[in-house]
């Protein structure tokens, strides 16, 4: 009866059903897997939102890229990076999932691949499933921090029409180094693919200094950079991204002609927050200041908290939202991700998860409140090197 394109999504894995009873039983459980700001404790002025009510969101003039102020705040933002950008590439998008999925119905006729990188957020076997196209892993390797398997995308099958970087990455926080975009632009010129840079989490670096950032823009390939709301200053709810398109000039207006096209089919993006949008972005950075001491001050923490227990390894955290944690590996990660729900309440990612290659490994948000994250950090640390 269903299209096959439709993912597999009936069965709940066990930490999801045990998550579920804990929950039915009125237990209690600190989620150290909590990615939404808005549920975090983070501090929003009162009134940030006042732009949606204002007079210019009541008139609907439908635009395929956006609303011509809408694009010319989010170019005006890239400025505080030290980057110019023409508010004609832009192009909005009601996130950053929907930002994907323009660019694959753009770049690759049905059978067709992407290379994405793994790990990562598990967010694109469904995506390019969906799209009916097929996403082929090329692998990150840790060596004190997170480095491109060059062997895996130079081995990539033919039908590859394009790479996606996520920079930094989502666990690992890697960025991705001038070095390694040289190598990778210079295989994309070779055959002919297009390059996604996904840098949703570009404004939270950690423990880096000047990464590279806006890489659509420093581009010699057609290129493409996403970011939106949702990270930027932290307003998930207001469903709004973007694409930055870059490049030689001519592949990037002709990429630019189909997605206005593309976006023209579906005008998804409601002109309430594209009003708002100059004032968000302004006003939101102090939301974004605040994301950023948060996510410091918890990776101090848990690094501070891991000096204690020498048989698990913090890994390096470039940037972002996450942190990643080597456990000792006495059992497995699943069976511990179980036990830290079942025996101290407390929520993780198991490594798996995002497709860390071997066992043993956590992942853990590091938005949640301060003492919460600390008290649960330490348990989770002494569980894992028991």
């Amino acid at each position: 009866m269903f299209s096959r394109r439709l993912p597999p999504h009936a069965d709940l894995n066990a930490l999801t059903q045990a998550l579920v009873r804990r929950r039915l039983e009125g237990a209690a459980v600190i989620d150290l897997t909590e990615s939404n700001p808005t549920r975090a404790g983070i501090a929003y002025p009162p009134d940030l939102l006042r732009g949606l009510a204002d007079r210019p969101a009541l008139r609907y003039d439908p635009q395929p890229c956006g609303l011509p102020s809408a694009r010319a705040a989010v170019a005006a933002d890239h400025a505080r990076r030290g980057v110019t950008v023409d508010p004609r590439h832009v192009v909005l998008t009601a996130s950053t999932s929907e930002a994907y999925t323009w660019l694959f119905k753009l770049l690759c006729n049905p059978g067709e691949s992407v290379l994405v990188p793994r790990p990562s957020y598990p967010l694109f076997e469904h995506l390019t499933r969906l799209e009916s196209i097929c996403a082929a892993p090329y692998d990150l390797e840790y060596h004190g921090r997170w480095e491109i398997d060059f062997g895996a995308i130079s081995a990539a099958p033919q039908e590859v029409r394009a790479v996606i970087v996520v920079s930094p990455n989502n666990p690992t926080g890697s960025f991705i180094t001038s070095r390694d975009i040289e190598r990778l632009s210079m295989l994309c010129r070779e055959r002919g693919w297009a390059l996604i840079a996904d840098e949703v989490f570009v404004d939270y670096p950690l423990e880096t200094d000047a990464p590279l950032t806006d890489l659509a823009v420093r581009s010699h390939v057609l290129a493409f950079t996403l970011g939106g709301l949702s990270k930027s200053v932290g307003l998930p709810q207001l469903k709004l991204g973007w694409i930055v398109a870059g490049g030689p000039a001519a592949a990037r207006d002709a990429a630019l002609a189909g997605l206005e096209l593309i976006a023209d089919s579906f005008l998804s993006v409601g002109t309430p927050v594209q009003a708002a949008l100059p004032d968000l972005l302004d006003r939101g950075a102090a939301v974004r200041g605040h994301i950023h001491a948060r996510v410091r001050e918890n990776l101090r923490a848990l690094r501070g908290l891991a000096r204690s227990f020498s048989a698990c390894e913090v890994l390096r955290t470039e940037g972002g939202w996450s942190g990643v944690i080597r456990v000792p590996a006495t059992r497995t990660e699943e069976q511990l991700v179980l036990d830290l729900l079942e025996h101290e309440g407390i929520l993780v990612h198991p490594g798996y998860f995002f497709d860390l290659a071997r066992e043993a490994f956590i992942v853990v948000s590091l938005l949640p409140e301060p003492d919460a994250f600390a008290h649960a950090s330490a348990r989770l640390l002494q569980l894992a090197s028991s």
